[in-house]
């Protein structure tokens, strides 16, 4: 049986958007991945705060690379690791598109905290 993280977040014009992300077999903790989501979240919110508006496809390419920068830095086999990165994404991308939006936004704003 496959192992789940059920996960909320609020996006700063009020849209709750829930998920149901799935979680690797080898998980060790969902409880750090959820707790390391909120930290990034958190701390994403905070810095766009701090240097003003950035585009949503400025953010996404910001996250893509740091994503690359941070599986090249893991010890391993560069091409398993890839492969591993592009997988979990995947998964956690389709769980986005299927998740329910709870209430609807107030304005277009995609900040999550």
């Amino acid at each position: 049986m496959s192992k789940h993280l059920p996960y909320k977040a609020t996006t700063a014009g009020g849209q709750t958007l829930e998920f149901d992300f799935p979680l690797h077999a080898e998980t060790e903790s969902a409880v750090n991945v959820a707790n390391l989501m909120g930290v990034v979240l958190a701390t994403l919110d905070r810095e766009i705060a701090q240097v003003g508006p950035i585009s949503n496809g400025d953010l996404l390419q910001a996250l893509a690379m740091t994503l690359a920068v941070r599986t090249r830095s893991i010890p391993g086999d560069p091409d398993m690791l890839a492969r591993l990165a592009r997988d979990l994404t995947d998964r956690a991308l389709d769980a986005n598109w299927r998740a329910e939006h709870a209430s609807r936004p107030s304005d277009s704003r995609s900040d999550l905290h």
